[in-house]
């Protein structure tokens, strides 16, 4: 298992792109059983279901990685919307990478960079030096996100 160290913005982000696209993979899978073999609205429901948690979750690590690597609100922007066209984050993920935009550690100090100083990179700093109550912090968002899109109603309505 990987230690806390080494689990750097790349890998999570590496990995949220990775589960984006395997969701991506059962929704269309749940789609054509739908659609074309007929077998009933579950598949779609239930792919539809875990695919909106991991793009929830895709784009919340996503604003966290772009706050530590300091992305501009462009690029933090492309990185989230890669998730809305099927299989785009892998690719995505890989072009931040070559640009060297996801490489580093987590901001857990202050430099000398004036950046630091400013109050959502001190906020920052606090919260990623204490990673159990950022990610429980984070859960309790896709919670509260997932929960309020479920009472919205599907996209579209019911058909």
């Amino acid at each position: 298992m990987a230690s806390a160290r080494s689990f750097t913005p790349e890998r999570l982000f590496r990995v949220f792109a990775l589960l984006e696209t395997i969701t991506w993979t059962l929704l269309i899978i749940g789609m054509i059983l739908k659609y074309a073999v007929g077998v009933g609205d579950w598949p779609v429901s239930i792919a539809g279901f875990i695919h909106g948690l991991i793009f929830i979750a895709y784009a919340l690590q996503a604003g966290v990685v772009a706050v530590n690597q300091r992305w501009h609100l462009g690029l933090a922007t492309l990185a989230v919307a890669s998730a809305v066209v099927p299989y785009a984050t892998i690719p995505m993920e890989r072009w931040l990478a070559r640009r060297g935009n996801l490489e580093g550690g987590w901001r857990t100090e202050a430099t000398s960079d004036p950046r630091d100083a400013r109050p959502l990179d001190r906020a920052f700093r606090w919260a990623i030096q204490r990673p159990v109550p950022l990610a429980g912090g984070l859960l309790v968002a896709l919670v509260v996100i997932m929960a309020t899109l479920l009472m919205v109603g599907p996209p579209g309505g019911k058909a």
